[in-house]
């Protein structure tokens, strides 16, 4: 059975009492009205060990820690570690949201957020709770063999985690471009999910790479990067990917890519 937000059990975690209550009318507006409180990390921790909520929305800062610190300890415990993670900032400076970006966060909600963002970053969350599979009808989605390319741990896991939910099950990490460059030439790959930014070889270098070997240069590359500048974009977009998109990483966005470069 398909979840839809209303299904969500939510803990709120933000220490104002004026923002919990803005937050709270706005749920309550897209129809999710299970939402415990908590105003510090410690409460928050207590809350969670009674009773695990379904997701978290949490602000970025509090007087005992900061969302980061509570996202690496959540991170770090198996059954912790698969709660949708939601942010919920007025931070914009990019450096101080790369760490949550490169962490797996669901979503990053700015404040004020509207219905759509909303909306969006639930729909999010109860995409990784419910799988839902790509059909496909050129191939079996079982069979689709995919590399992914970051070197942030918690990020592969995020992106292996979207593209398990699809019903993709043969996925093989690397570290790096250098790493996945290693893995195609000894292994045959149906597609490709690379990060921008790493060390050695980045994102860009790497799909040059496939682009350049006839016997790879078939195969689609995605594109994950939270660079939202649009010159750098269109200049990544010149190396031959075939598609990208944000990080955060969204099931559905992705869903949508998939069948674009999977089924035509």
């Amino acid at each position: 059975m398909q979840l839809s937000p209303a299904d969500l059990h939510i803990l709120l975690i933000e220490p104002s009492e004026v923002q919990r209550k803005i937050i709270r009318k706005k749920l309550a507006e897209e129809n999710v009205t299970r939402v415990e409180e908590a105003d510090s990390l410690a409460s928050a921790l207590q809350n969670i060990k009674r009773h695990k909520p379904d997701a978290i929305a949490c602000a970025l800062h509090f007087a005992d820690g900061t969302a980061e610190q509570l996202l690496q300890q959540l991170k770090a415990a198996p059954d912790t570690a698969e709660i949708p993670f939601l942010l919920v900032s007025s931070e914009t400076r990019k450096a101080q949201l790369e760490a949550f970006k490169q962490s797996g966060v669901v979503a990053i909600l700015p404040k004020p957020f509207d219905a759509m963002q909303l909306g969006k970053a639930l729909n999010a969350a109860v995409d990784l709770l419910s799988p839902a599979e790509l059909e496909l009808t050129l191939f079996d989605v079982h069979d689709v063999r995919v590399l992914v390319v970051d070197d942030s741990r918690l990020a592969r896991n995020h992106i292996r985690r979207v593209l398990n939910n699809l019903g993709m099950q043969q996925i093989t990490e690397a570290e790096d471009g250098q790493q996945a460059i290693a893995l195609l030439q000894r292994q045959n790959f149906d597609l490709v999910v690379t990060d921008y930014n790493m060390p050695e070889v980045n994102g860009r270098e790497l799909t040059e790479f496939i682009r350049e070997h006839s016997t790879l240069s078939h195969i689609p590359v995605l594109m994950v990067t939270s660079e939202a500048n649009d010159a750098h974009l269109a200049n990544i977009a010149q190396s031959g990917v075939n598609a990208m998109c944000d990080k955060p990483f969204e099931p559905e966005a992705v869903k949508q890519l998939l069948y674009r470069l999977l089924d035509h």
